[in-house]
């Protein structure tokens, strides 16, 4: 599954959360410190298990349990129109 950053999202970083912002749709996010870094690895296409390897190298989780948690973030970032999926 291939994942990529959509649209026209501005970023800015305050402490460990990421405020994103969207001016065409006039919509507002603020991720969590795992959510930003989601985000920071989608600089460029990436793939749902390259992301989770990286999370669990840099937090404690379990890799059943990151894939779980980041499939579902990815999904709410496909319904809000952040993200694609590619699923090739």
């Amino acid at each position: 599954m291939k994942i990529a950053r959509t649209g026209d999202w501005l970023t800015a970083r305050i402490g460990d959360e990421l405020v994103m912002m969207s001016a065409r749709q006039g919509v507002y996010l603020g991720l969590t410190e795992v959510g930003a870094r989601v985000w920071e690895l989608l600089e460029t296409e990436s793939e749902l298990d390259r992301i989770c390897r990286a999370l669990e190298g840099e937090f404690e989780v379990a890799p059943d349990v990151c894939r779980a948690e980041v499939t579902v973030f990815v999904e709410d970032m496909v319904d809000r129109g952040v993200v694609t999926v590619d699923a090739t």
